[in-house]
């Protein structure tokens, strides 16, 4: 019998290096990151959204909130310390099929096709495009549910507005949807969702597989928690530097009304949703939230990561 450094009876090998078996534990990581910073989460999209034309009825932007701190304060105290999870249970459904997929696909891709160099590392180039087919083959998958997630996120907005809620659960925003505008109304601002989440990826996932693997052929340094923690808050900057403008695209086309056709009231498309939010706010209104978009990534990546490397080595399953 084999016993593990840190006293765990590893399962057999063949079970512990299986594919489902780390798309579960990638499952759970991922759901223990998404539950510690989603409050950053919806914080970031109330910013995001907040200021477009057309959403109050009267033509006339409205900004309720200024900053970070002043959105997560103000959405305590008009709507509960618990609307901060509002939608959480969309965005941990998104996590199970979107997290599980990019990690298992990202490790067979690196692992059969990338060229592994002497020193362990690998081309920098087949990383980047590992990681952008993999992002966006994962999010495609998880759109609706990440659909979902946005529409809730904005209900206790509408509600303290005054205005008839759309949704009162994830169940019922699904079945809405799909009556609406069926498998294609599921589908809604798919394609901006998956270009940011492919750009998301290749912060993140390709950033923290090829640093770390830097530090640790580079500079010597050993896979234990420090190599993981300072790779991970490395890619969670890369992440929000890449992700936040197709991340602001993304939020308002899945918020927009649309009419009896499933067709947009606001933005036709992803580059006319660009073109009009610079035109209308400025460029760097695209990196409206990126302060809560980074506080957010920063603090998921590394819990993610902490959490993927030690239960992976806790259930005898090799380092990533």
């Amino acid at each position: 019998m084999v016993v593990a450094q840190r006293g765990v009876i590893p399962p057999p090998k063949h079970y512990a290096d299986s594919a489902w078996f780390k798309y579960i534990l990638s499952c759970c990581a991922a759901t223990t990151a998404e539950m510690v910073t989603y409050p950053l989460d919806l914080t970031k999209t109330r910013l995001q959204i907040q200021g477009e034309k057309g959403l109050n009825g009267n033509g006339v932007a409205t900004v309720p909130y200024r900053g970070l701190a002043r959105t997560g304060v103000g959405i305590v105290q008009e709507e509960g310390l618990l609307k901060l999870w509002q939608g959480v249970t969309p965005a941990v459904y998104r996590h199970l099929i979107y997290s599980g997929t990019r990690m298992v696909l990202y490790e067979k891709v690196r692992d059969h096709l990338f060229t592994t160099r002497p020193d362990g590392t690998r081309p920098v180039w087949q990383a980047i495009v590992g990681g952008i087919l993999v992002g966006g083959i994962a999010q495609f998958l998880a759109s609706p549910a990440d659909l979902i997630k946005v529409q809730m996120q904005m209900e206790g907005r509408r509600r303290f507005e005054g205005k008839p809620p759309r949704i009162h659960s994830a169940s019922e925003a699904f079945v809405k949807i799909y009556a609406a505008g069926g498998l294609r109304g599921l589908w809604k601002g798919c394609m901006p969702n998956v270009y940011r989440s492919a750009f998301v990826n290749l912060g993140d996932l390709t950033t923290y597989d090829s640093v770390k693997r830097y530090f640790m052929g580079s500079w010597g340094l050993s896979d234990s928690y420090w190599t993981h923690a300072l790779s991970s808050a490395l890619s969670g900057l890369v992440s929000a530097i890449l992700g936040c403008p197709a991340d602001v695209i993304k939020a308002r086309i899945m918020n927009q009304p649309v009419d009896h056709k499933q067709r947009g009231l606001l933005y036709k498309n992803s580059l006319d949703c660009l073109m009009k939010t610079v035109r209308n706010e400025g460029f760097w209104a695209l990196y409206k939230g990126f302060v809560p978009c980074w506080l957010r990534m920063g603090p998921w990546s590394l819990t993610f990561w902490l959490t993927y490397e030690q239960i992976r080595n806790a259930c005898g399953t090799s380092a990533f």
